[in-house]
């Protein structure tokens, strides 16, 4: 696991890269704000309910939640999954709305 920061990741975004971009929060807190991540619970990751993620194994995975703490978490559980290249969105989205604003 590696650490990516808001800032890194808004540049990448508006520069048009193709991200796989992981939301392991609660459904009812995607539907609040979202960057428009894959949502995979982090209790389903957790329980190795990974099956939608493995065409990602080899990717490069950026893994976003409320404050970086349960992404932290899951990149640490698909590290041991296997999966190559996690990495976790520092602060989360606090970090990101304090940082940026919401996504247009």
């Amino acid at each position: 696991m590696q650490n990516i920061t808001v800032k890194e990741l808004k540049e990448r975004l508006q520069a048009g890269e193709k991200i796989n971009i992981l939301d392991v929060r609660e459904p009812q807190e995607n539907a609040q704000f979202n960057i428009g991540g894959k949502l995979v619970p982090l209790g389903q990751i957790q329980s190795m309910q990974v099956e939608e993620l493995n065409d990602w194994k080899n990717e490069e995975i950026i893994v976003y939640c409320r404050s970086g703490k349960r992404s932290m978490t899951a990149c640490l559980v698909l590290d041991d999954l296997g999966f190559k290249n996690t990495k976790n969105l520092e602060g989360g989205m606090l970090a990101w709305q304090e940082q940026q604003g919401p996504v247009k």
